[in-house]
């Protein structure tokens, strides 16, 4: 592991700018700041997730994602260094199979919500997708690895079966997205 932090605050991003891995200084609202910025805040989110749930196996998955995520962070804050396997993606597949094989299918939107876990979980699904977002926006100025975007897309459907799963498993049934609520 590289230098050891022995004191948290050292005033270099008092004037809007921090320091990548690379040493290089960039703004604070660069787009790789940007897209750094949402991964972590997925990363705080998939913890949170982990605090409200008892299911040993999506822990599991939710843990490995966590590395996962902090691969990627690794990966944006060294332009130019690929830190994210092809694997990994495929192993988010086979995850989405696996817990989205036991749902009922679904033929309309569903709300977020129900068991607070779940909830979190969707919370963390458009968190997600906004760090997708930020990677894409980063791509149009910067070289950005295929497998990163990849991940981001298949983590997102990932939480949602998730969420999905985490809500049957505590008894709530999916909320189905009415298009005129009032007509119950």
């Amino acid at each position: 592991m590289g230098q050891r932090l022995t004191k948290i605050y050292t005033r270099t991003g008092d004037r809007g700018d921090t320091g990548l891995g690379d040493g290089q200084r960039v703004a604070k609202d660069d787009a790789r700041i940007e897209a750094l910025g949402a991964v972590d805040e997925l990363n705080s989110l998939i913890g949170l997730v982990l605090s409200e749930t008892d299911d040993a196996s999506i822990k599991k998955i939710l843990t490995d994602i966590q590395h996962q995520l902090f691969e990627l962070g690794g990966e944006l804050s060294l332009p130019g260094k690929t830190l994210l396997q092809e694997s990994w993606v495929e192993t988010l597949e086979h995850r989405l199979d696996e817990l989205n094989q036991p749902l009922g299918s679904l033929k309309d939107f569903i709300l977020p919500g129900g068991h607070r876990a779940a909830a979190l979980c969707h919370l963390a699904r458009s968190v997600c997708r906004r760090a997708e977002r930020r990677l894409y926006t980063l791509s149009r100025s910067s070289e950005i690895t295929t497998v990163s975007l990849s991940y981001l897309n298949r983590l997102s459907d990932l939480l949602f079966v998730i969420a999905r799963s985490l809500n049957q498993k505590h008894g709530y049934a999916d909320v189905l997205w009415k298009h005129d609520p009032s007509t119950d």
